[in-house]
């Protein structure tokens, strides 16, 4: 009798991994709609990644909310979106896709595209994954797989860059017409030591705040390099790191959202930030 129903559970367990396998591969090879004239590229940071109901129809992998910023932006723009971001994005993703069975980001670029953002970067150099693990909060496996932060200068900010470069003349290709509109990560770490809501120790944060301030001049050096409008989340989002009273990123347990992500907050304020660069940039139509 036990191993009967031992020998049924296994086989329900099979099946509901076979059944979501074949959800993730339809879901992957879904054409993505081309007739956006607002287009949201990126990762988790983009994506809204706990901050509300997943985006009706977006792929299960990537967890897309309907409380990020690009929603936001464009019911302020008064767009149509077409939001191709996913969590666990790397820059490489946007330009050749592989995110389990997804294909590139890019490929919902096309002749309506009016305005793109794109934030990335931050799974490319490990910044965010590494601040998880460090606080304990990646499980029985990361604390059993993670030994310790790799060392900076180990980490490729220079693909990152090549990276955004690439993407950025890609969508012109695409649609020439279109604003670019690179945007940083906001500020998740203090400016000097660490505090009880980040749940890291004093040198984690000191090599989480390396890791972002290199991010950050990747993706700037990368939007001058290719001409796209750059806002800087970093510097707007000054005090209001995971540790300041009022904070726009979460810290590493919070009551709602994902940790070390922004916060509902963050979300209308780099909506706001976004909004605000390209007025003058942009006329919709």
């Amino acid at each position: 009798m036990f191993k009967r129903v031992a020998l049924y559970g296994a086989g329900v367990i099979v099946l509901l991994a076979l059944t979501l396998l074949l959800v993730l591969v339809w879901q992957g090879r879904k054409k993505p709609d081309t007739s956006g004239q607002y287009v949201a590229l990126g990762s988790s940071f983009a994506a809204g990644l706990g901050l509300g109901p997943r985006m009706p129809g977006s792929p299960l992998v990537c967890m897309r909310s309907t409380h990020g910023y690009p929603h936001l932006l464009a019911a302020m723009t008064g767009l149509s979106l077409v939001d191709m971001s996913c969590s666990g994005s790397t820059t490489d993703h946007i330009l050749h896709g592989g995110q389990v069975f997804l294909g590139p980001q890019l490929d919902a670029i096309g002749p309506e595209t009016r305005l793109v953002t794109i934030t990335s970067g931050g799974n490319d150099v490990g910044y965010i994954g590494d601040l998880t693990l460090a606080s304990g909060r990646g499980g029985m496996i990361g604390k059993l797989l993670w030994k310790g932060p790799k060392p900076v200068a180990e980490r490729d900010f220079g693909k990152v860059t090549e990276n955004v470069v690439r993407i950025v003349q890609e969508i012109r290709r695409r649609a020439p017409r279109a604003v670019v509109v690179v945007v940083s990560y906001p500020a998740v770490l203090p400016e000097q030591g660490s505090c009880a809501a980040l749940g890291i120790d004093a040198a984690m944060a000191d090599t989480g705040r390396q890791i972002a301030a290199r991010l950050h001049d990747a993706t700037q050096a990368a939007a001058r390099r290719a001409g796209a409008v750059f806002v800087d989340m970093a510097a707007a989002g000054a005090g209001h790191d995971a540790c300041a009273p009022e904070p726009w990123v979460n810290g590493a347990a919070p009551a709602s959202g994902a940790p070390f992500h922004p916060s509902q907050a963050g979300a209308r304020a780099t909506a706001a930030e976004v909004f605000k660069a390209i007025a003058g940039k942009f006329v919709a139509g």
